[in-house]
């Protein structure tokens, strides 16, 4: 399926499904709630893979980020959806994933008044090498220290896109070395994230 016929899923208060709608026609002014995930991916050594946001993207572009974000399709299970996006935006195999902010929900404003609405669990995983990411998805890469890159967002020093912003003071409440941050149970993922491999 090219990317102009993917498709989103749409979500209700309680993070139930309640339709789809096409993924390029769902950001604008007045995007409606839909299911999302974000994943900040690890090196063995514990150090994140922090990604520029390639300047053609639709919504943030040219900004710091956490490893890569993502929609799951209309039926498609979360870890197939999020294994997917690791391949197809930094042509990167993934292990160990597990969510890590099962119920993280936000609401951002670009400036040019285009919304994102999401709920988007975060999920954690490893990568062994590096990416090679696709350059119209992703414009640099990095490997950072995971204690250097938390307390530098923490401080207001590093830029980054509004949910990593949100994302990294919940994330730095569940410990120093994210190789051993706990899995949450897949009950605690909003109800359209439920669906089984």
């Amino acid at each position: 399926m090219s990317a102009a016929e993917e498709h989103v899923v749409l979500l209700d208060e309680s993070g139930a499904s309640v339709g789809t709608a096409l993924k390029r026609d769902v950001h604008h002014r007045a995007t409606p709630l839909h299911l999302a995930f974000s994943c900040y991916v690890f090196d063995t050594a514990g150090s994140l893979l922090v990604t520029r946001r390639a300047g053609a993207k639709a919504t943030w572009p040219d900004t710091w980020t956490n490893s890569f974000c993502g929609h799951p399709g209309p039926g498609e299970d979360m870890p197939s959806a999020v294994e997917r996006r690791a391949s197809d935006e930094l042509g990167l195999p993934i292990t160990g994933l597990r969510a890590v902010l099962p119920g993280f929900r936000y609401r951002a404003v670009m400036p040019n008044g285009v919304v994102e609405n999401e709920i988007c669990p975060v999920f954690a995983a490893v990568a062994d090498g590096d990416p090679a990411p696709d350059p119209s998805e992703v414009g640099e890469y990095a490997w950072e220290p995971w204690p250097r890159f938390r307390d530098t967002v923490l401080a207001g020093g590093r830029p980054v896109s509004p949910w990593c912003a949100e994302q990294v003071p919940l994330l730095a409440t569940l410990g120093d070395d994210p190789r051993d941050w706990p899995a949450a149970p897949w009950s605690a993922l909003p109800p359209a994230a439920r669906v089984s491999p």
